[in-house]
């Protein structure tokens, strides 16, 4: 029984001596294991753990397929304008719901005195707390407003109209 617990114990050291790992070091964003090129470098001893690098695929910055990448799909003229067009219409129509939206608010609101509705009579609480909603929409809605004017004024004037 101790033969084979002794066994056990020099085939696991066996493993973790297998296993066990240069000293590392850290050239900036760059890790080596090389104590020569560490030392040419100014490199700095990694301390605390085993460091695992996997190395990517990288593509040559003159290369037609860098260029590509960094460019991204090219679209000709007319279909970037009727792009912008699409989405300062989406942009206008948003504007125009929330508004919509905001001014029903706003008549509810009633300069915070809405209306009671029918619990809300024999209940102030629930009354309070609509009121106190109200608020904190016409708030997030003029926010909303204020945020979608913002995206149409970046996107400059409308096609076929000048300033």
């Amino acid at each position: 029984m101790k033969s084979a617990f002794l066994i056990f114990c020099l085939a696991a050291g066996a493993i973790t001596a297998g296993h066990a790992q240069d000293t590392i070091y850290r050239c900036g964003n760059e890790y080596t294991n090389n104590a020569a090129v560490a030392k040419s470098r100014g490199c700095k001893t990694v301390e605390g753990g085993n460091v695992t690098i996997i190395q990517g695929t990288r593509t040559q910055p003159g290369s037609p397929a860098a260029i590509r990448q960094s460019q991204g799909p090219r679209v000709d003229a007319a279909e970037q304008r009727a792009r912008d067009a699409d989405s300062r219409a989406i942009l206008e129509a948003e504007l125009r719901r929330a508004e919509n939206r905001q001014s029903e608010l706003v008549k509810e609101y009633n300069s915070g005195e809405p209306e009671k509705l029918g619990p809300e009579h024999r209940n102030h609480q629930k009354y309070l707390d609509r009121v106190a909603d109200l608020q904190s929409s016409i708030a997030r809605g003029e926010n909303d407003i204020a945020s979608l004017r913002r995206e149409l004024g970046r996107l400059g004037p409308p096609a076929g109209k000048t300033n």
